[in-house]
């Protein structure tokens, strides 16, 4: 009998393990339908604010020696107002809008933007490294977590998802904050803060000077989190940073996460990528005689 890898993250029910993280090929319905086609489970919309961001001026994105990116694109996007008139009511695709604000109201006037579109959840930006007053500076704010996790559980019976990242804050801090305040799953983590500097003009190569780390470098940490996570909370993990391949996703499991986002890894093959990778999972449970997603997570915690 062929394995299933439909898996489950609380209440959010998922055909394919894999999703599109945020902030990747993120605000196209025909991008999202051509992947869905392509073997994503979820797609996550990038972060949505009340009004329109440009985002930073070039340079926005660096490439790192070993895979990796540091990118300060700045969150632009067309705000929910005008992303939400794009989805519509019997859309296909499973998708995650992801939302970043400075105050509870934001999320609120957010959250009402959707009210009539099919979203399977709403994952809460609370991680951003390179935006001023979102996302980390959120993020390591106990009071203002509490406060935007009660907010959008008031607004919404739609599953909700933080996504925690590290801050000046322990992260673990976070996660707790989150789960008290009654978020339904956690994914760890965002691009990690870093910054290039040109040899040659002795200058920061980004404008922003500063931007997220992601890709290949990152994995071991997002990793190490997502086990920490798991070990010390029950509470469904999506795993991202710095997944690549299937054995990649597998570690991520066995660490605790129930489902992983790409994201770098779509600049490749990006067609491809999510079908290779299920099928790969599917070829190690076959091989390790596991039925189902659910009997892998979190047993590298029992060895």
């Amino acid at each position: 009998m062929e394995p299933s890898i439909a898996t489950s993250i609380g209440q959010i029910q998922l055909d394919k393990p894999v999703m599109l993280a945020s902030g990747i090929l993120g605000i196209s319905l025909d991008v999202f339908n051509r992947l869905y086609r392509s073997g994503v489970g979820a797609v996550v919309t990038k972060s949505l604010s009340t009004e329109p961001w440009d985002g930073y001026p070039n340079p926005t994105i660096f490439s790192v020696k070993g895979g990796g990116w540091i990118n300060a694109v700045g969150l632009s996007n067309p705000g929910a107002y005008n992303f939400a008139k794009m989805i519509e009511p019997n859309q296909e695709v499973p998708i995650v809008v992801s939302l970043v604000g400075s105050v509870p109201e934001d999320f609120d006037t957010m959250i009402k933007q959707f009210k009539n579109c099919k979203v399977i959840a709403y994952e809460l930006n609370l991680s951003c490294p390179h935006v001023a007053k979102v996302g980390l500076e959120v993020g390591d704010d106990p009071k203002l977590v509490k406060e935007i996790v009660s907010t959008v559980k008031n607004a919404t019976n739609v599953p909700i998802v933080a996504k925690v990242g590290l801050g000046t804050t322990h992260y673990l801090n976070t996660v707790g904050t989150a789960i008290e305040s009654g978020i339904d799953a956690i994914t760890a983590i965002n691009t990690v803060r870093a910054m290039a500097i040109d040899a040659e003009t002795q200058r920061p190569i980004l404008s922003n000077k500063f931007g997220g780390l992601s890709g290949t470098p990152i994995k071991p940490i997002a990793l190490r989190c997502v086990y920490e996570i798991s070990s010390k909370y029950d509470i469904p993990i999506i795993g991202c940073g710095g997944i690549s391949t299937w054995e990649d996703a597998v570690e991520f499991f066995l660490a605790g996460a129930s489902a992983v986002q790409l994201g770098s890894a779509v600049s490749d093959d990006w067609l491809e990528v999510f079908d290779q990778i299920n099928n790969g999972i599917i070829q190690y449970m076959k091989k390790k005689n596991y039925s189902t997603i659910k009997e892998m997570v979190g047993l590298a915690q029992k060895s």
